[in-house]
């Protein structure tokens, strides 16, 4: 046991580890497995080792595990790779739940030294955290948790030659793409119906086939499940050569059904390709639809957004026809009324705060905020005051503006607690045209505002910034207003010093900024627009405290100087 004695992980030429002074301690040679058989860390030699920091309380971790545990198994068979779970639980109890479900050794959870000492020679900053190390005991890579999940047992022996060996068959296999590259894996040549048929990939070869990127337990894909469904029906029954394949990232076998929305294909549940095709195709968003065209090459990386406001017209897919939606559209947002954007079918009217409809035709000429929020968004509840603010002091000046709230709550009782602390309009809860909307605008996170203008037609997306900014002064939120606006920040600064000392900071030179808030560090009050500020200290000093020495400095008595003028004090 001398070898391990100074608590300390020793190398071996510089960046090879030591297995027996990284793993053991002063009075332990040994490492355990879940059923508490101990094994000699002498056995590790000439095995390739991954460490596996990781804890039960990480949800990451428990994510992770199963693949390791997958990857681990068919490398078993090698008889050279093994696995240490290095533990970050803080309780034995949680230690052994988790570690009974792992295959592979660990550190006792009661060596908390041996543990911690890890974290030292490697760069753990967030786990999971997987350190791969050659037969040698030379570190091969700290990637390994993104090595796992990207390459699997392919990656092995996971030393830098064979990672660039798979990369390079990824790039050669882009270049080379077809439906087959995409779809065939090594164990598999097919895919899945509903009902758990096999249809063999070369049937798709020559159709354009929609990727169809899909969790049924994510609300906006189980939403656009049913509009994916109807358009793929119609298309099936024009007889075009269209298919979609499923690539479900639901975890069970209920779930995965219900993304079923239509008899299309799909990869079967939990297949090793569904994370692989995600990673392929930079998946950063649900629902997405990646198109891929006759000649198996990528037509589009998403036509979500397509299908749902286009429809079959979105068929085929091709840069072409996107070019004519984007005509379709910019001739729509032309043509757009206020009526066109909040009427559907008989859907004519909004809520007053007494619950009486409010004709939308009674609204036109008003300039409108469409108000995207939601009781359980807490980013929603901290911008509403501020929105109530303005909104009674713009209708103070003209009546001639409203605002719509638009719910994404999941129940009457949320809506209603919400809505009573609103002066303003509201779509009823649970309202049909709540989704049109906010497909039509792009509503990708809350709170968001929309402004349109008395015609009807979208003055800005960006609303919520510009009342975030500068209040009630935004209104009406055009764009010859921001310029008025800017224009008169910048005569507003006209005459002040773009730096100076002041002695309330000493160490450097305050430089004239534009600041959206901020809280003086002079007067201890809010401040906005213009700051004289530190960025190295982030230190803000109103201009009004900032220049008053200077300006009581500048004065005669009985007088009083601001920026360039100078009057006589009342």
């Amino acid at each position: 046991m001398a070898e391990a004695a100074n608590n300390v992980v020793e190398t071996i030429n510089g960046d090879c580890h030591d297995f027996k002074s990284l793993l053991s301690s002063l009075d332990r040679d040994f490492l355990v497995r879940n059923n508490g058989d101990q094994v000699k860390i002498d056995s590790l030699k000439g095995k390739k080792l991954g460490l596996y920091i990781s804890a039960s309380w990480c949800g990451p971790c428990r994510r992770f595990t199963p693949n390791l545990i997958e990857v681990y198994t068919e490398l078993s068979t090698k008889g050279d790779f093994e696995v240490i779970f290095v533990s970050a639980d803080e309780d034995e109890e949680s230690f052994n739940g988790y570690f009974s479900k792992m295959p592979w050794l660990a550190i006792p959870f009661s060596d908390s030294e041996a543990r911690k000492r890890l974290d030292e020679p490697f760069s753990v900053m967030g786990i999971p955290h997987l350190v791969l190390l050659d037969e040698n005991g030379k570190v091969l890579t700290e990637e390994g948790v993104e090595i796992i999940r990207e390459y699997g047992e392919e990656g092995y022996p996971f030393t830098p030659e064979k990672i660039q060996e798979l990369k390079d068959l990824e790039e050669k296999a882009k270049k080379e793409q077809s439906i087959k590259t995409i779809l065939v894996s090594r164990s598999r040549d097919f895919v899945v119906t509903s009902d758990g048929s096999k249809v063999p990939v070369s049937e798709l070869e020559g159709k354009t086939v929609g990727i169809y990127f899909s969790a049924s337990s994510f609300k906006p894909s189980a939403d656009f499940t049913q509009k994916l469904a109807e358009v793929y029906s119609k298309l099936k029954e024009n007889g075009e050569k269209f298919e979609v394949v499923m690539i479900s990232l639901d975890d069970d076998e209920e779930s995965f059904r219900q993304s079923f929305g239509a008899p299309w294909l799909a990869l079967p549940l939990k297949d090793k390709s569904c994370e692989k095709l995600a990673r392929y195709f930079e998946l950063s968003t649900l629902p997405t639809v990646v198109i891929i065209g006759p000649d198996g090459k990528t037509l589009h990386p998403n036509a979500a957004d397509a299908i749902d406001e286009h429809g079959i017209v979105a068929y085929p897919f091709t840069p072409e026809k996107f070019a004519e939606l984007k005509e379709i559209e910019k001739a729509s947002e032309a043509a757009q009324t206020l009526e066109s954007v909040l009427v559907s079918g008989g859907l004519d009217f909004v809520l007053g705060k007494d619950g009486a409809k409010v004709k939308v035709a009674d609204l036109v000429g008003k300039t409108i905020l469409l108000y995207f929020s939601a009781h359980w968004c807490p980013p929603c509840r901290a911008f509403t005051p501020s929105l109530v603010e303005v909104y009674k002091k713009i209708k103070e000046k003209d009546d001639a503006f409203e605002v719509i709230f638009i719910s994404s709550d999941r129940d009457r009782a949320s809506f209603d607690e919400y809505y009573s602390g609103m002066p303003w309009l509201a779509l009823p809860f649970n309202d049909a045209r709540k989704s049109s909307l906010s497909r039509k605008f792009k509503v990708q996170g809350i709170p968001m505002l929309i402004a349109l203008g008395p015609t009807g037609k979208t003055i800005t997306k960006e609303a919520r910034s510009l009342v975030m900014a500068h209040g009630a002064d935004a209104y009406p939120f055009t764009e010859e207003r921001l310029k008025e606006i800017e224009a008169q920040i910048e005569e507003m600064a006209k005459g002040w010093p773009e730096k100076l000392k002041d002695e309330r900071h000493e160490e450097h030179e305050l430089v004239l900024t534009r600041r959206s808030n901020y809280v003086c560090d002079a007067c201890k009050e809010n401040g906005q627009v213009w700051s004289f500020y530190c960025e190295e200290c982030d230190f803000d000093l109103h201009p009004k405290c900032a220049l008053e020495k200077e300006t009581k400095a500048d004065a005669k008595e009985g007088w009083v100087c601001d920026g360039e003028v100078c009057t006589r004090a009342s």
